[in-house]
């Protein structure tokens, strides 16, 4: 499958890491604006305006030490530098938990942090540390993995789950020799069932399945979970080839699940032409295990424009700017967005005018072929 990368820079910095980016600019990119000026069609009126230069923003992974989010943070901290007006503060802990993530949410409150920008490891497990830095006048988004849509402002989405849910299964079709054939087997690897996004995507591709591939079976409708750890990951992996020895394909729509899973096919002697894995993992972490023949392809949109994104309209909400949905939004030399609603992800979601999604327009797909184009 053959897909274009964006073509978006956030600046000559980063051109280099950039490579690797998955966005694109849009009509309007490049506009060059001041750390004070408004960006958008709307603005605050008659409130006492945080000065920009003292803005902070605290950026939260799901988990450090993984190459997405740390991937992620570079963006977040190089765009920063590069705009101006406000400073990023990573701060993850390297056990995904919702406790964990309260802690660094309470923490930033007690801080005097201006914003959170919080991949959230649980769709409702956030919403009481999330409305309560909101009630203490923080500006409060999410990037990557969402929380509920009346615990935060604005939600920096990779793309709706139709599409990544479409994504994921069409790589698993192209690594099959005929992905229409009597027998096919297949199995989802991802962190939990309560991580909104992913399960999101795994809810779409089975619907996708149903409807193009129905000669599929699922051998473990109840999925299989590793909670975003790495060392579960490559037991879990294990756990299901050993279970099921004949499967043909393995999605893991996490990043840890991804690289464990190829760890276990190669711990058990396995190639992908004994079993289909793929996923969504940065480049860099897969790399060695495509060059062995492990996995065929896989992949990802672009993580450091998300971070950027996200610590970025987190500090333009700080800096007293206000939106509604439908509302465009201008983000420095990445271009122009929409604020679309909350439904775009879920069609049960709350609504409101002060509660909205931005997506991230596209995705890319790595092989042995384009892989060593991009670093992160």
């Amino acid at each position: 499958m053959k897909k274009r990368l964006l073509s978006v820079l956030i600046c000559a910095a980063m051109a280099a890491t950039l490579l690797s980016a998955c966005g694109k600019k849009e009509s309007g990119a490049g506009k060059e604006t001041s750390s004070q000026e408004t960006n958008a069609d709307t603005k605050s009126s008659g409130s006492e305006e945080t000065k920009s230069g003292d803005i902070s923003v605290t950026f939260v992974p799901k988990l450090s030490g993984n190459a997405f989010f740390e991937s992620a943070n570079v963006g977040a901290q190089e765009y920063a530098k590069k705009v101006g007006g406000y400073s990023v503060k990573y701060d993850g802990n390297p056990e995904a938990s919702v406790a964990n993530q309260v802690a660094i949410i309470n923490n930033a409150i007690s801080q005097g942090s201006n914003g959170v920008c919080v991949s959230s490891v649980d769709a409702t497990g956030l919403d009481a540390a999330m409305k309560k830095a909101k009630e203490a006048g923080l500006a409060v988004v999410t990037w990557d993995s969402d929380v509920s849509g009346d615990a935060r402002s604005l939600m920096v989405s990779q793309g709706t789950p139709e599409q990544l849910g479409q994504m994921l299964v069409d790589m698993a079709a192209e690594g099959m020799e005929d992905p229409n054939a009597e027998g096919i087997t297949y199995a989802w690897h991802y962190s939990q069932a309560t991580v909104a996004d992913q399960n999101s995507w795994q809810v779409a591709g089975e619907a996708y399945i149903k409807e193009k591939y129905p000669n599929w079976t699922n051998v473990a409708p109840n999925n299989y979970y590793s909670e975003q750890d790495a060392e579960k990951a490559i037991s879990v992996g294990e756990s299901i080839l050993t279970a099921h020895p004949d499967i043909t394909a393995i999605i893991c729509n996490d990043s840890t699940a991804l690289p464990g899973q190829a760890q276990a096919a190669q711990n058990l002697g396995l190639t992908s032409k004994d079993v289909v894995i793929t996923g969504f993992a940065a480049p860099n972490s897969m790399k060695d295990y495509c060059r062995a023949g492990i996995i065929e392809r896989w992949g990802l949109w672009d993580c450091q424009i998300q971070g950027a994104m996200g610590t970025y309209l987190a500090y333009w909400l700080a800096a007293g700017n206000t939106f509604k949905v439908g509302d465009k939004i201008d983000i420095p030399e990445i271009g122009t967005v929409e604020v679309m609603p909350n439904t775009v992800l879920d069609p049960k979601a709350y609504t409101a005018d002060d509660s909205g999604v931005v997506l991230l327009p596209e995705r890319t797909v790595f092989d042995i072929n384009n892989m060593d184009n991009y670093d992160f």
